[in-house]
């Protein structure tokens, strides 16, 4: 009976790709479309620059809090209804942005955005996990993650093109007809998942701890260039995130937790979240590098925005191959392999300097794209791989918490070492305050490579089983 509800699933499997890419389309989209505003908020809303940045601030911080929450409430409730409750609230959300007559209120609906950008972001990757047979699932993931490059690639150019041509609300509004059609497509195509039928607590403690905790820390790493790392108020919000995170630990140690510690005692479980998170601090170092550099040179931001797109145009590329490779072969070389291509593309462009041509900066964003491509599809599949199926919606809300940790990370480290060397030397040594980031990152991100090397072979091979197994079964 379980073999036949599994295959009744897996018929469908491509109509629930459909679903969730349209919701993660949507998710990348929203991120980075709305970046391109804030020039244009502060100017209609008489805003100054540090009120406008809390617009997609507080998105950050609030998806990062709430991930864990929503995949563990996915895992007790099923990740079917939360997943298509997250659209709902992603779309009203999404009205009250365009509704907006205040800078407060817009911040306050940017804020309920990002809760239903969760609850899309935590349940999206299990709920592909048991829509697809284990020897799919790295290519489901992939092409997952050709929508989220899409979303990213798309965003700035069409945010510029309809805040120009038709204001700046209709960026908001767009997502009502994508998020009401990906909801439809939701609802018809899932499969209802049906967790355990003795449910128990909701955890609301860990919650609650967790939450404060990642949310002192996160404020801390993306203030600390602005407000100074030294002030109080960034040394308070440490403080407040080592106790808070402390006794988040200390809580869910008990018996059902939100989070469930034991998962990090697989070594390929914790090892894949240390490298996902290495791999996004690398990734989004560069992108917040860059158009500095590239200003520095006397590019515009068109000319700029196209030398950055090389990236995320490789990434469309490599993701879906290297994950339908990683069924066949296993995870661990692509995720080695992709960590050292991530490397050598960090190392390439930390060589900037005034006389470097562009198409050698594209070259090494293309390289860096490539290498983050191959990599994270195949991570994503064996940390979800690692987990049991009951724990699934909680593993894919800590590779999303890890995701956008290592992106707070990244900016932080990247503004750090940037912001020193200017204070040292002056504006004109731009390329050199790059040129130190990027080599810190590239350290990190070859001693990742070296520890997913050095995990055992053992481990991959256990990740294959399923795959292979399946296949035989075919």
């Amino acid at each position: 009976m379980e073999t036949q509800a599994a295959d009744r699933v897996f018929e469908r499997r491509w109509a629930v790709l459909a679903a969730v890419g349209v919701g993660t389309f949507m998710s990348a989209l929203d991120g980075s479309i709305v970046n391109t505003l804030l020039p244009a908020l502060g100017a209609a809303m008489h805003a100054s620059v540090a009120g406008v940045e809390w617009v997609a601030t507080v998105y950050l911080l609030v998806v990062s809090g709430v991930l864990l929450v929503v995949g563990r409430l996915g895992d007790m409730r099923g990740h079917k209804e939360v997943y298509v409750a997250g659209f709902a609230g992603f779309v009203a959300a999404s009205a009250l942005c365009g509704l907006a007559p205040s800078l407060g209120w817009l911040i306050a609906a940017r804020a309920l955005q990002a809760l239903g950008g969760a609850m899309l972001f935590a349940n999206a990757p299990a709920i592909l996990t048991q829509s697809f047979p284990p020897s799919e699932r790295g290519r489901a993931l992939g092409l997952q993650a050709v929508m989220t490059y899409l979303g990213l690639s798309v965003g700035p150019p069409l945010g510029g093109l309809l805040a120009s041509s038709l204001g700046w609300r209709s960026v908001f509004f767009v997502n009502i007809p994508v998020g009401a059609f990906g909801f439809w497509l939701s609802q018809r195509n899932i499969a209802r998942d049906r967790p355990a039928s003795a449910r128990p607590p909701f955890d609301l403690a860990g919650a609650a701890l967790f939450f404060v905790g990642l949310l002192s820390l996160l404020l801390a790493l993306n203030q600390g260039h602005a407000w100074g790392w030294g002030s109080p108020p960034v040394l308070l919000l440490l403080a407040g995130a080592a106790l808070f995170l402390g006794a988040f630990v200390a809580v869910e140690r008990r018996p059902e937790p939100m989070l469930d510690l034991s998962l990090f005692r697989r070594r390929v479980f914790s090892g894949a979240v240390a490298s996902a998170m290495v791999s996004y601090v690398a990734q989004f170092a560069v992108l917040f590098l860059l158009p500095y550099y590239l200003r520095w040179r006397g590019l515009g931001p068109d000319r700029a925005g196209l030398v950055l797109t090389a990236q995320p145009l490789l990434m469309m590329v490599t993701a879906p191959f290297f994950g339908a490779l990683s069924d066949r072969l296993g995870t661990r070389g692509p995720v080695v392999l992709g960590l050292l291509l991530l490397t050598g593309g960090v190392l390439f462009l930390s060589t900037v300097s005034s006389a470097t041509p562009i198409a050698w900066v594209v070259l090494g964003m293309a390289v860096c794209g490539a290498g983050f491509g191959a990599f994270i599809t195949p991570n994503n599949s064996r940390l979800l791989g690692a987990a049991p199926p009951e724990r699934r919606g909680i593993a894919s809300g800590v590779l999303a918490a890890a995701r956008n940790v290592g992106m707070v990370l990244g900016i932080g480290l990247a503004g750090a070492v940037l912001t020193s060397t200017l204070t040292r030397l002056g504006p004109d040594a731009i390329p050199r305050g790059v040129s130190a980031a990027l080599r810190l990152v590239a350290a990190l991100t070859f001693l990742s490579a070296v520890a997913s090397l050095l995990e055992g072979r053992g481990s991959d091979e256990s990740a294959r089983l399923p795959a292979v197994r399946a296949r035989g079964e075919g």
